[in-house]
């Protein structure tokens, strides 16, 4: 390789990279509309292995922003990313796919709406864990990377007991 071309590969992999990381914020924060951002026009995100829906970016924004009225406090971590490039006559493409395991630490709403609401009566520790792998795939467009699908392989998840004298919500 070049190292023109191993420049551009380094470039992609840092533009890859903010994108899932603005992923995350996204769905952490809550921000739907920076969500369907991320997305090409036909992008669409499975969220079945979880216990949500399949659907174009926007149909999935939508439920989660609903759903996740649940969870006011989670947090995703997004590591272990494995990034693998489309290749067209030897040279780097305008497709990638990743590979990525996640954990997601997550609150449930008190009976107000607030994070402070979990089995342990608020002391800020999650009440639900859960973890797996993302598999991403993008597209390089005008404006840069965007996600052409997302699809959440949940692997495991756990949920905190409720301590003596507090009710679940």
């Amino acid at each position: 390789m070049t190292q023109r071309v191993e420049l551009a590969t380094v470039m992609d992999r840092l533009g890859i990279d903010e994108l899932i990381t603005e992923y995350a914020v996204a769905v952490d924060d809550g921000d739907w509309e920076a969500y369907r951002g991320l997305f090409t026009a036909d992008g669409r995100a499975d969220y079945r292995s979880a216990g949500g829906i399949e659907g174009d970016a926007r149909q999935v924004a939508a439920w989660l922003a609903e759903n996740m009225r649940l969870f006011p406090m989670r947090q995703h971590l997004i590591v272990n990313r494995r990034v693998r490039f489309g290749v067209r006559e030897q040279d780097i493409g305008d497709t990638a796919r990743v590979q990525a395991d996640y954990v997601n630490p997550m609150r449930f709403a008190g009976s107000d709406g607030s994070p402070d609401g979990g089995p342990d009566g608020g002391s800020g520790e999650p009440d639900f864990v859960c973890g797996g792998r993302y598999a991403f795939a993008f597209a390089r467009t005008y404006d840069g990377w965007r996600l052409r699908e997302v699809v959440v392989q949940e692997k495991w998840r756990r949920m905190q007991p409720a301590r003596e004298g507090n009710a679940t919500p």
